[in-house]
C-alpha cells in the first residue's frame, strides 16, 4: 500500500495476472488517441521490459475509449495485425479502462493469458478496483511529472535571466557612464550632457539634489573633465564641520589664533589652488562664514584665521545642496549675493525614483564592486530582487541602495543576490528635493517613520562596522559622515550599544 511510482504500478500489474490466474497483465498510460506506452509489464516469471504501442489493430482500442473489453479465446485470430500478441502467444484478453473523476481515460490495465478465459463480473469488478486505484496513482505521478517539467522551465529562465545580469553587468558602462556614474536614464544623460559642455568653464556651480543622489560625482565629472583635472579636487563637507570650526577648515589659521591651534594650518582653498574646490552642503555654512566665501569668489582672496595676511587663490567653486537654497535666502538665512555667485549654472541630480531605469544597473554594479572587495561569489542578482529593488522609493537615494547592496553581497550564502523584502518597505515619506516641493506640509507622524528608518539604517551600518565609528571601516566614513554628526544622531535617536 505504501508503494507509489514504477513499484506500484509493477505490484498491481502482478497481482492482476494473479488474480485471475493469467499469464501476462500490464498498466499503460494513454500519450494521444492513437498511442499508449507502458507503466508495468509482468510475464508471468518477472517484469519485462517496457514498451509503446499504437491502439489501431489491437485489442485495446475499444478500451482506450471507455469501454470494459474481452476476448475469451482466438484473440491472435481476432487480431492479426497486432505481431506482439504473436509473439507472447496469446489466446486471450480483459481490458479495464483507468478513468478519472472527470470521465477522462488516462490509461488501462490488460491481463492476458496462453489459453481461453472466461472473466465473471467479479474478475472484471477486481480489475476496476485495481484501475481505479492505477488511476489516482497516475493522476499523482503525472502531476508531478507536470511540477517538474514546470520547476525545469522555471530554472531555465532563471538561468537565462542571470546570464542577461551578468551581460548587463557587463554593459553597465555606457556612453555616460564615466566617473563611476552608472546609468542611461534620460534625465540623467541630460544632466551629463550639460556637465560636459560646462566643465571647461570656471564659473561656479550649484549642484541641487537630495540627500544620496551622487553629487559629489557630478563635481568629481565637472572636475576630471575640466582643464584643472590634473590638480587636486578639495572636498569639504560643511554640514560635518562644527560652527566655530568652518573658517578654520576652509582658509586656514597660523599658529596661536586660538586655543589648540599649536601650529599653522593650511586651509582648504589655499590646498585647492589651482585646482577645484567643492563644497558640499553648503548651506550649512555660518553667516559669517557666508562672507568670507563671497570675498573668496568676488576677490580669489583671504585671510586665514589670526593672520592679516592675504593669501591668494586660482580655484574654481563648485557647490552642492540637498536644501532649497531660493526658500533659505528669503528667510534670511543664507546670503542672496553668495547664492547668485554660486548659481551661475545651476545643475539638478535626479533622485533614485525618477531614474527607475537605473536602479537595475546601479545594482549590478554596486554587487559586482562589493563582491570583488569582499572576496564573495555573488555573481547575478535575483529577478524578485530586481523587481522589488525597482518598485522601491529609494528616499536615501544611490547611496541607500549601495548599503542594501553591499550589506546583501556580505550576508548572502548564494552566489545570486537575494534581498529580505522587509528592508524593502515603501517609504512613509518622501524627503523633498531642492527642486521638488513637497505635495503636503510633513506630519509628526510622517517625522517619527523617518526617525525610525534613520535609526534602523544607522543601526544596520554600525553592526556592519562592528561598532567601530571612526576610521577606514568605522561606520562614519560608511554612512559618509563625520564621526562627531554620526555620534550626534547617535545621541537623538537613542542608539546605543
Amino acid at each position: 500500500a505504501a508503494a507509489t511510482g514504477d513499484d506500484f504500478f509493477r505490484s498491481l500489474a502482478r497481482h492482476a495476472a494473479q488474480a485471475l490466474g493469467a499469464r501476462y497483465a500490464f498498466a499503460a498510460e494513454t500519450l494521444s488517441e492513437l498511442e499508449s506506452r507502458s507503466l508495468a509489464y509482468w510475464e508471468g516469471t518477472g517484469f519485462g521490459e517496457g514498451f509503446s504501442y499504437r491502439f489501431l489493430g489491437t485489442p485495446c482500442l475499444r478500451v482506450s475509449q471507455g469501454h470494459v473489453c474481452y476476448t475469451k479465446s482466438g484473440l491472435r485470430t481476432a487480431f492479426p495485425e497486432d505481431l506482439w500478441l504473436q509473439q507472447i502467444g496469446a489466446d486471450s484478453y480483459v481490458g479495464v479502462p483507468m478513468r478519472n473523476a472527470a470521465g477522462k481515460v488516462l490509461g488501462h490495465v490488460a491481463v492476458l493469458h496462453t489459453a481461453p478465459m472466461e472473466p465473471s463480473q467479479d474478475d472484471i469488478n477486481v480489475l476496476q478496483v485495481f484501475a481505479a486505484r492505477a488511476c489516482a496513482e497516475l493522476e499523482r505521478v503525472q502531476a508531478e511529472r507536470a511540477l517538474h517539467t514546470a520547476m525545469q522551465e522555471l530554472q531555465r529562465l532563471r538561468d537565462r535571466l542571470q546570464a542577461e545580469n551578468v551581460y548587463l553587468q557587463e554593459e553597465i558602462r555606457s556612453e555616460h557612464n564615466v566617473d563611476q556614474i552608472v546609468g542611461s536614464d534620460p534625465g540623467l544623460s541630460e544632466l551629463l550632457d550639460k556637465v560636459t559642455r560646462v566643465a571647461a568653464s570656471d564659473a561656479a556651480v550649484l549642484i541641487h539634489g537630495e540627500t544620496g543622489t551622487g553629487k559629489e560625482l557630478i563635481a568629481r565629472a565637472l572636475h576630471n573633465r575640466s582643464p584643472r583635472r590634473d590638480r587636486p579636487l578639495v572636498k569639504v563637507n560643511c554640514g560635518a564641520i562644527s560652527a566655530g570650526l568652518v573658517e578654520s577648515e576652509l582658509f586656514g589659521h597660523v599658529k596661536g589664533a586660538f586655543t589648540g591651534a599649536l601650529a599653522r594650518r593650511v586651509g582648504r582653498f589655499e590646498l585647492a589652488d589651482r585646482g577645484t574646490i567643492f563644497l558640499d552642503e553648503v548651506g550649512e555654512l555660518p553667516a559669517d562664514t557666508q562672507v568670507k566665501l563671497l570675498r573668496v569668489l568676488q576677490e580669489r582672496e583671504f585671510e586665514p584665521v589670526g593672520s592679516n595676511q592675504t593669501v591668494r587663490v586660482d580655484v574654481r567653486v563648485l557647490a552642492a545642496s540637498n536644501r532649497d537654497l531660493e526658500e533659505a535666502v528669503r528667510e534670511g538665512r543664507f546670503r542672496a549675493d553668495l547664492f547668485y555667485r554660486l548659481n551661475v549654472i545651476p545643475l539638478r541630480v535626479p533622485p533614485l525614483r525618477e531614474r527607475r531605469s537605473d536602479i537595475a544597473p546601479l545594482a549590478m554594479y554596486f554587487m559586482e564592486r562589493s563582491a570583488r572587495k569582499s572576496g564573495r561569489p555573488t555573481h547575478a542578482i535575483a529577478s524578485e530582487t530586481l523587481c522589488r529593488l525597482a518598485d522601491y522609493d529609494w528616499p536615501g537615494n544611490v547611496r541607500e541602495l549601495q548599503n542594501v547592496i553591499e550589506r546583501a553581497v556580505v550576508l548572502s550564502p548564494a552566489p545570486v543576490l537575494e534581498i529580505d523584502p522587509l528592508l524593502l518597505k515603501p517609504a512613509p515619506a518622501v524627503v523633498a528635493s531642492s527642486t521638488t516641493p513637497p505635495a503636503k506640509s510633513a506630519t509628526p507622524e510622517d517625522a517619527t517613520a523617518l526617525e525610525e528608518m534613520e535609526r534602523r539604517h544607522i543601526l544596520s551600518v554600525l553592526e556592519r562596522a562592528s561598532w567601530i565609528i571612526e576610521g577606514s571601516n568605522g561606520a562614519a566614513r560608511l554612512l559618509d559622515l563625520h564621526p562627531s554628526t554620526l555620534r550626534s544622531r547617535m545621541k537623538k535617536l537613542g542608539i546605543s550599544r
